[in-house]
């Protein structure tokens, strides 16, 4: 498991922000906060939870493996969020292996310190399940996305999502990170990366993705972007 944080660090997490002081109050001495490092799984598919996992900074994708060992992103989580759907939905264990793709931090929560923090504070509840809805667009969305736009469109949609799941504009990315969470060919994402690099949209240099200007690549990618947001500013 990642490294324990030492010192302060900003909770940045919109679920936590979003609780009642009470609330803070009570889980903020039970945060375990750990970086999060590139290829660290979290949970394994259909793995016992043990922890709820509030990222702050940085992208974790839920993933599909196929028996011949290919994986495809059915969604990603970062500050928005949190893993552990299951444990307000009835019970159960992952639904899909969480990988980090862009390097962050997140707080780990026990099962035990978050059932006492809902049956406390209703609050903790109802944002988990604001949450849930949230995500449930973004996985429709998703589907629509991968049937109808192309690849440069889904790819600069996923390079928007990273941003704004990171402090600053310069964050840790590869190429075939990006192309195996789209289910896309190196080739094609290599291609569109360096059309948004010649418009001056980004810098990519040694596994560094930059992001200089977002409104050039938000002119690529496709309105699900648009939606996804609007979905979870409406809801946090």
């Amino acid at each position: 498991m990642a490294d324990k944080l030492k010192g302060d660090f900003e909770i940045r997490n919109r679920i936590l922000l979003s609780l009642r002081p009470e609330a803070c109050a009570y889980l903020q001495p039970h945060l375990i906060t750990r970086r999060l490092s590139p290829g660290q799984v979290i949970y394994d598919n259909e793995a016992t939870f043990t922890h709820a996992v509030f990222p702050h900074e940085g992208v974790i994708s839920l993933q599909a493996e196929m028996r011949d060992k290919r994986c495809v992103e059915k969604a990603s989580i970062g500050y928005e969020g949190f893993i552990g759907m299951a444990l307000v939905m009835g019970g159960g264990g992952a639904l899909s292996r969480s990988t980090v793709l862009v390097p962050g931090y997140a707080s780990w929560l026990s099962i035990e310190n978050l059932d006492e923090a809902i049956a406390r504070f209703p609050c903790v509840r109802s944002a988990m399940l604001r949450y849930a809805k949230c995500l449930i667009i973004q996985l429709l969305e998703s589907v629509a996305c991968n049937s109808l736009h192309s690849a440069e469109e889904r790819i600069s949609r996923w390079l928007l999502d990273a941003r704004d799941r990171v402090v600053g504009d310069s964050f840790q990315l590869t190429q075939i990170a990006i192309s195996e969470a789209l289910g896309l060919r190196r080739a094609t994402v290599n291609g569109a990366c360096s059309r948004l690099m010649e418009e001056g949209a980004i810098a990519y240099a040694r596994g560094n993705l930059t992001v200089l200007d977002p409104g050039i690549i938000e002119n690529h990618a496709c309105e699900c972007y648009g939606r996804i947001r609007r979905a979870f500013q409406r809801n946090f």
